[in-house]
């Protein structure tokens, strides 16, 4: 259970330090320089510490190879007269010179041994002279030089225990020159002084290094805050411009590039807000334009419509040129009329007084309606129409008023530009969304034109004449709408191949669309597409 929480909490930290890497200039700034300078503090630290360590043994090494020598030469001097291996008093004579060299040295807890070269070095034997039995196995190697053909002094560092615990200790060997038996001296100098010197340096250049590597982190932490709080003040202050605070400025200290910075941005929130004060007055101006004209027009309109409703009630009894032009006047007036219509419910959704009414609607009625209602339209344009419907309904929580108007403007544009051909309206549904799909094949849609149609006043060939006599915002007024449900309004088309365009709505009012249950490219399209490059669709 405890490793189980240990390594959950290393997780979680080691998460938030990823998090806070990305998201933090300084926090990585103040990492990397953290890294870099222990990693050349520790490098240099432990040059240090080891270039210390071998002075200090160096100087140790030299000053005991003199006293050895020195130390050889007396014992020499005393045992010159002892030139029989097996003379009784040679053991005790050694004892005695090991024992003075012992006492003339001013280190504490030294060992002197002198040894004759036949004898088992380590072994607890009278002829070794020493003053305690010692562990002397590790010395073999040392001894192996002092026995040898070479003359001089020799030396190694080991660890031995002389009855206080294993210490380390600097042994020194080398040979006695007697005229008698050939004999060995060996010096153990212990380097406890020596040790804490080094551990001393050690501990001093470590808590040094992590005093500068902490040092080092707190300068680049106020270094790297000296230029990240502006940076953070002026994300700050443009997220909130953003929000449409357009009065928010950064705070201008100084006149360095911070300072010089500052000023700048300023300079450019203010351009922004008049620019945006401008054109919101603009916008206002054009909307309000709009929305008086279109209600001034009332009224001249209807005094017209009353004038233009009574001619072409009487145009039978005007001459032929006189009848047609009456029923010209008809249609364009209800033309002017529609286009008003349009112009003022542009203006309500551009002022955000469009309301949404919602109420549970099965679709497929209004869909047959509005075929039914185009039918004539279509037969004169000689266009096949056609419904796919589900038998059992759809049943959504829309505003009905609004689809039927999304899917009249639809159906008339595809038959419109149906070129004669199929105008086919699929309705499904699944638990989240309801779609419906309008196709035609007539001239299609150019790359890039499926996002234009939906401009206001935007037409794909403006010299192409008009069926219907559309105001050219209807596509704008029904993205509009089904915006204002929470749902889509794509297209989709191909020159040559025709258009097809989707409406997608929730089911539930409010719900957040993920997908539609219609695809947008058609099924028809996708197999010419899969043909030409030799797949299966």
């Amino acid at each position: 259970m405890v490793p189980h929480t240990v390594s959950r909490r290393l997780r979680r930290f080691y998460a938030a330090a990823r998090r806070q890497w990305r998201r933090s200039l300084q926090f990585r700034v103040v990492g990397i320089t953290l890294l870099l300078s222990a990693i050349l503090v520790s490098a240099f630290g432990y040059t240090v510490a080891l270039l210390i360590s071998q002075g200090v043994m160096t100087t140790q090494v030299n000053s005991s190879k003199e006293r050895i020598e020195r130390g050889a030469k007396e014992a020499a001097r005393q045992l010159e007269g002892y030139t029989q291996a097996d003379d009784p008093g040679l053991p005790g004579k050694m004892l005695i010179v090991a024992t003075d060299l012992s006492s003339s040295m001013d280190v504490p807890d030294s060992e002197v041994i002198i040894v004759r070269r036949n004898s088992t070095l380590g072994a607890a034997s009278p002829d070794t002279g020493a003053v305690s039995v010692m562990q002397l196995d590790s010395m073999r190697k040392l001894r192996g030089s002092v026995v040898g053909t070479r003359s001089g002094t020799y030396q190694q560092i080991e660890t031995l225990d002389v009855g206080q615990g294993p210490t380390r200790f600097l042994v020194l060997g080398t040979p006695i020159v007697t005229g008698g038996d050939p004999l060995e001296l060996y010096y153990l100098l212990p380097l406890k002084a020596e040790n804490d010197l080094v551990e001393f340096v050690a501990l001093v250049v470590t808590a040094t290094g992590i005093a500068l590597v902490a040092l080092l982190a707190l300068i680049a932490a106020t270094m790297t805050r000296l230029v990240v709080m502006p940076v953070r003040v002026a994300a700050r202050t443009a997220q909130r411009l953003s929000a449409g605070l357009l009065d928010q400025r950064m705070q201008v200290k100084g006149e360095d590039d911070l300072a010089r910075l500052a000023a700048a941005f300023n300079q450019m929130a203010a351009n922004l807000q008049r620019q945006i004060v401008r054109l919101e007055e603009m916008s206002r101006l054009q909307r309000r334009f709009t929305s008086d004209v279109s209600h001034e027009l009332r009224t001249p309109l209807t005094t017209v419509r009353m004038a233009a409703d009574l001619l072409f009630a009487s145009r039978d009894d005007f001459d032929p040129a006189a009848a047609r032009s009456a029923e010209l006047l008809q249609a364009e007036l209800d033309r002017f009329e529609d286009l008003l219509t349009d112009l003022l419910e542009i203006s309500r959704f551009d002022a955000g007084f469009a309301a949404l009414d919602a109420e549970p609607t099965d679709l497929a009625p209004i869909v047959r309606r509005v075929a039914e209602r185009l039918e004539s339209l279509a037969e004169r344009c000689g266009v096949p129409l056609r419904v796919d419907a589900p038998q059992g309904g759809a049943i959504a929580e829309v505003d009905p008023r609004r689809v039927e108007r999304v899917l009249r403007n639809l159906l008339g544009n595809a038959i419109e530009h149906g070129e004669g051909k199929p105008v086919v309206v699929t309705l499904a549904m699944d638990d989240a969304a309801v779609a419906m799909t309008v196709r035609d094949h007539g001239v299609g849609l150019k790359t890039g034109e499926e996002k234009l149609v939906f401009n206001r006043f935007w037409r794909a060939d403006p010299s192409r004449a008009r069926q219907t006599g559309g105001t050219g915002l209807g596509l704008s007024i029904s993205l509009e709408d089904a915006r204002l449900h929470g749902g889509w309004l794509e297209a989709w088309g191909a020159p040559g191949k025709g258009a097809q365009f989707r409406l997608t709505l929730p089911v539930r009012s409010g719900d957040r669309l993920v997908s539609s249950p219609l695809r947008l490219v058609p099924d028809d399209a996708r197999a010419d597409e899969a043909a030409l490059i030799g797949e299966t669709p």
